[in-house]
Parts: structure tokens; sequence; C-alpha cells
């Protein structure tokens, strides 16, 4: 009897977290999303530091973005984006061959549709059972929403600076401009400091940072016109 009943709540479970995740993918192909779960840590983290909290963000549709960041950020962190089904698997195969070596740097593979259902509907964190999550999440929104709309749903919610989230709110804040206006050597620095906005700025450029601008617009030429 015990068993039963305790198979009974974990289907239920199952079935509740089935329905309750298909309902806000399917939502959010349509609503913007509030807040997300990084942005809500970061704001935490400021207060328990003692920091005035901080947090700008602007959603703006996806033709009020510039094609050039549109362009930079695929050519950046995903350049297979409008051809896979949420994962490239040959870069998985090169980070794992590379890793496998032990070198202090690890690199990923993550692909634009993985960092959104991360950011959208996860923690932050490295554990196997969030990129269990990830990986359900990323087949739900590959199969609910369109290519165009994984991407605006990315460039209105990544971090780009502290507390500065989205390519509006960064473009303000880094160039005083709205995102439509970003030329193509802007959106390629925004993009080059995507691996880690809080440390590198677009503003204030290191030469590593120019190095990954050029490498940026260099894959930019090549991809030409992206068409949604």
């Amino acid at each position: 009897m015990f068993w039963k009943k305790c198979v009974r709540i974990i289907k239920l479970a199952v079935i509740f977290f089935l329905v309750s995740t298909l309902f806000s993918v399917i939502i959010l192909r349509f609503v913007p999303p509030i807040a997300t779960p990084l942005m809500i840590m970061r704001c935490g983290e400021q207060i328990w530091n003692g920091k005035p909290l901080k947090l700008k963000k602007d959603w703006v549709p996806f033709e009020e973005i510039s094609p050039n960041l549109k362009r930079a950020v695929i050519a950046s962190e995903d350049q297979r984006f409008m051809d896979h089904h949420g994962f490239d698997f040959d870069a998985i195969k090169k980070a794992m061959k590379y890793n496998k070596k032990g070198k202090k740097k690890v690199i990923g593979a993550s692909t634009i549709s993985q960092q959104v259902a991360k950011n959208v509907f996860l923690w932050p964190s490295r554990s196997w059972v969030r990129k269990g999550f990830e990986v359900y999440f990323t087949v739900l929104i590959e199969i609910f929403w369109s290519k165009e709309r994984i991407l605006e749903v990315y460039l209105n919610i990544v971090e780009l600076g502290n507390g500065v989230y989205g390519a509006e709110a960064a473009s303000i804040y880094y160039y005083n401009i709205n995102a439509k206006k970003l030329s193509k050597d802007q959106a390629a620095l925004l993009a080059a400091i995507l691996p880690n906005p809080l440390k590198w700025s677009p503003t204030k450029p290191s030469m590593y940072i120019l190095k990954r601008r050029n490498w940026i617009r260099q894959n930019m030429a090549r991809m030409g016109k992206v068409e949604f």
C-alpha cells in the first residue's frame, strides 16, 4: 500500500512537471520573460554584499535590434545556429576532445538555444542534473519556438555587464544609443565580452577583447546576411 502511494505521487509529480514546463515554454513563445534566475541571483548577491541594487533591462522586439548584433552573437557564440536543432554535435565532440587533454581552460559547446534554455528556465550551475534539464528545455524551445524567437529572447536577457541585461540596456549603457543603431564594430565588441561580461568591457577593451572583436568581424563577413 505504501509503495503504491509513492508510485502514484511520483507519477503525479512527473505529470505536473511535464504539463507545467510545456505550458511555460508555450507561453514564453509569445510573452517576454519578466526576469531570469540569473538576474534574481545577481540582485541577491548585490543585497548580500551591501551594494546598491542594479538591474538595467529593457525588452525590445526583434526588429528593433541591429542586424549587426544578431550576426555578431551568432558569429561569436554559435555559427551553426540556423542549421542545428538545438545542439551542435561537432562542437561538442571537439570540446570533449580538447577538455580530455586536462588543460586549465575548459571550453564548452553550448549553443544559443542551450543558453536560452539555461538562462530562462534554470539556475546557474555546472551540475549534471542542471545539464539534463537544459537538454530537456532546449528540445522544447526548438520544437515550439522559431529561431527568430530564440535569438530575440537571447538578445533581450543575456548578461552584458554588472546589472546590465539585453541588447537595448547594454547599447544605452555603453554607447548611449538604441540597440537598433549599433554599428558592426560596436556589435562585435558587445559579442566579444559575452564569455565574461562582469570582467570585460566593450568601451575599455583589452588587447584580448580587440582580438576577439577582429575574429568576430571576420566571421560576420564570412557569414554574410542572416535570414530569418
